[in-house]
């Protein structure tokens, strides 16, 4: 077990690496996009700001200069319509993945997520009278094996199968929370008297892992997530051992 798990998070980041700047490795659909979008958006960020560096340096550096470039209607045509261009072109992308993150397909499983001053509880529902719950807490470090992340182990995970529609009701048993696993596109709220919903699919086995991300007191930073996907097998399986 410890030595698939170094390898798993050798080979793929699904979890918070020090000193990380970039995303968490995609595995969702709904990431690979939001990803996408990203990278598309630097790209335009990055040209805009060698543009507009080298026009001020330019006017700084040469004492002659066309006076169309700081002065005149058809300069303030092009600096009007260009960003006006690069905000439609970056908006439809935008408006599209936001329309697919609120999307719930008819969902194959459905969780339900509790959040607790400072833990997590789970129900699997959807197996008629043999309802599947359990708390979730985070292990102590002094508890942790080796190869386990500390901060962000837990005693019990949600397991869930790759390939499957899975849906996720949200709420709060206390205060805000916030239901968040970087690597699925999740970030949800989690409102007392209030059920949230959102859904994800996940393309290949791995462990990810999330956090409470709403201030909800003093041990706000030790309610991890983690959410283990296997094959349907495995699935089957471990649903018949929590069943009996």
């Amino acid at each position: 077990m410890i030595h698939i798990k170094f390898l798993s998070l050798g080979a793929l980041c699904d979890a918070p690496e020090p000193w990380q700047l970039g995303f968490q490795d995609a595995a969702s659909p709904i990431m690979e996009n939001i990803i996408f979008l990203h990278d598309q958006i630097m790209f335009i960020l990055i040209i805009i700001i060698i543009t507009v560096l080298w026009l001020i340096i330019r006017s700084l550096t040469t004492k002659h200069y066309h006076r169309y470039l700081t002065d005149g209607t058809l300069i303030e045509v092009i600096w009007t319509l260009i960003p006006a261009g690069i905000l439609v072109f970056i908006a439809f992308p935008s408006l599209k993945l936001l329309y697919l993150m609120d999307e719930v397909i008819d969902p194959a499983l459905t969780i339900k997520a509790i959040g607790h001053q400072w833990y997590w509880s789970y129900e699997y529902s959807d197996y008629g009278t043999d309802t599947i719950e359990f708390d979730s807490y985070m292990i102590p470090t002094s508890d942790l094996n080796t190869g386990d992340l500390r901060l962000l182990e837990v005693d019990n995970r949600i397991v869930v199968p790759i390939q499957t529609q899975v849906r996720v009701l949200v709420t709060g048993a206390d205060v805000l929370h916030a239901f968040t696993v970087p690597s699925l596109s999740i970030k949800i709220d989690a409102v007392p008297g209030r059920l949230n919903q959102t859904s994800f699919l996940i393309k290949r086995p791995g462990v990810f892992y999330g956090q409470c991300s709403e201030i909800c007191g003093a041990n706000h930073s030790f309610m991890p997530i983690v959410i283990e996907a296997v094959s349907l097998d495995k699935y089957i399986n471990w649903i018949a051992a929590q069943t009996e």
